[in-house]
């Protein structure tokens, strides 16, 4: 199944009742973006040169260029996002960047105690974003820590939690603004599978 949001597309896969794979697929790197800002930066270094004559300026503005090119590419652009969940295992987040460079994190299945979607407010909007909440060692029925899914630059964020036995508390949130920017719809469908995926575990540990 596919779904498309904002300048991303949705992909699901369910490789069997206790295992699906969600890949977010973002918005391939604009060749014209890249080139506009790459002759803007030799334009003014050109400007430069002609009022100094100084040989260096054009030296060190394609220096600059090509490094930021490469940090862009490697650390910042994103091309995929992927979650694969096990009920048996754990869940595994992918990003893949636009060079080529994936980094993955896995947590285990013990250490999640819910998935949920939450709002919060960054930059005077208010967006929402899918997040696990991870047990905290010392009591399982609190929570330790909160990780953003399908985010890319972490901003602290201000963010209401629920408590496991009613009401709410405040807790700054690393996750991010410029985001792969799934719709709600996207983020429902992710939480629903997740859920019946964590349901079907509680089931199978009740009946060991």
């Amino acid at each position: 199944m596919e779904e498309r949001g904002d300048r991303t597309a949705l992909q699901c896969r369910q490789y069997s009742a206790s295992c699906r794979e969600f890949s977010v697929r973002c918005q391939p790197v604009q060749l014209r973006s890249l080139s506009a800002a790459t002759c803007s930066v030799w334009l003014a270094a050109y400007w430069l040169f002609v009022l100094t004559q100084n040989s260096m300026v054009l030296s060190t503005a394609i220096f600059i260029t090509l490094i930021g090119l490469i940090v862009y590419l490697h650390f910042v652009k994103i091309d995929q996002e992927s979650l694969l969940v096990i009920a048996s295992l754990g869940i595994q987040m992918t990003s893949s960047y636009a060079s080529g460079k994936e980094n993955t994190t896995f947590i285990e299945m013990s250490r999640v105690k819910d998935v949920v979607i939450n709002e919060a407010i960054c930059m005077q909007k208010v967006i929402y974003y899918l997040c696990i909440l991870l047990r905290d060692p010392l009591d399982p029925q609190s929570v330790s820590e909160v990780v953003p899914l399908f985010q890319q630059r972490p901003r602290t964020m201000e963010s209401e939690l629920p408590f496991p036995k009613g009401g709410c508390f405040r807790a700054r949130v690393q996750a991010h603004c410029w985001s792969s920017k799934p719709r709600l719809n996207c983020l429902v469908e992710v939480y629903r599978s997740c859920q019946e995926i964590l349901e079907q575990r509680k089931t199978v540990s009740q009946t060991l």
